[in-house]
């Protein structure tokens, strides 16, 4: 295994002592497992922005602060200094949402350091101390796929309370440890107040998540979460432990139509990209 130009730098700083091996390859960044502080942990390694396919990324950042108004107006610019400034804060931004999730109680990996394009963290593990599996590699009972199901949208909720959406969540984004599931993948978080597309965002991390664990459960697809939190989030009604039904009591009023087909079309959109995705992980 050939290791990465970024591993070997952090080797010769002493943030890792080993490369052990590769332990996955995504659209946004390749993983290893390495050996630091005496124990195994996680290294991703982000792919340049040329490399990545990762799609509408300026959907996710919109709303996101930079750090002194000449890296503003250098981003806006769209000039060399700005574009390494973007880039920068897009990988940035995944260790800083892992550390304000944990302090709020999200079952995420927890994070060690972030330097170079590397996020140091922990390696999220099954009972058998084996890398734990993602969630679409898992065969569900329906009474787990409901105990799964119930436990990611508490998470989804602590999430928005703590001001942060996902963005991108599905069943491919969601380890299973020993306890349950474990979100991963959040350099695409989404700042809950300042994105005028949070509302749709939360709705269809919600909404995914329960769509692959009806296939298990089929009364779960007649539930709607993702407008119960987005609609006591905007009512200043929300906490990490609210009660929710699942149900919304139904709108009154014309349909706005133009919105319902903008959100057809990013589905749409996502489907596509989650396809191409597959695709390459079925390559040899």
């Amino acid at each position: 295994m050939k290791t990465p130009k970024r591993l070997q730098a952090l080797v010769h700083e002493g943030l890792i002592d080993t490369v052990v091996r590769q332990l996955m390859s995504g659209k946004e960044a390749n993983v290893f497992v390495v050996r630091a502080g005496g124990e195994l942990r996680c290294a991703k390694v982000y792919k340049d922005a040329t490399h990545r396919s990762f799609r509408q990324a300026a959907l996710y950042q919109e709303g996101r602060k930079t750090k002194n108004s000449r890296e503003a107006r250098a981003i806006g610019k769209g000039t060399r200094f700005g574009r390494k400034a973007q880039e920068e804060a897009w990988q940035s931004v995944e260790v800083d949402t892992l550390y304000r999730l944990a302090a709020a109680g999200v079952r995420v990996p927890h994070p060690y350091a972030f330097s170079q394009g590397v996020v140091i963290m922990e390696l999220v593990v099954d009972a058998d101390g084996h890398p734990a599996p993602r969630l679409n590699d898992v065969e569900l009972p329906p009474e787990v796929a409901r105990t799964y199901h119930a436990a990611l949208i508490r998470q989804i909720v602590r999430m928005l309370d703590a001001g942060v959406i996902h963005g991108d969540l599905s069943e491919y984004n969601i380890l299973v440890d020993a306890a349950g599931p474990v979100i991963i993948d959040l350099p695409q978080a989404v700042d809950a107040a300042g994105n005028n597309n949070a509302a749709m965002m939360l709705e269809r991390d919600a909404d995914n998540v329960t769509a692959y664990f009806s296939q298990f459960a089929p009364e779960l697809a007649a539930t709607h979460y993702g407008k119960e939190i987005w609609s006591l989030y905007e009512r200043g009604a929300l906490t990490a432990d609210v009660a929710l039904t699942g149900r919304v009591d139904a709108p009154e009023g014309p349909a706005d139509v133009a919105a319902v087909m903008r959100e057809i079309r990013d589905v749409e959109a996502e489907h596509e990209a989650r396809l191409v995705y597959l695709a390459s992980l079925r390559q040899p």
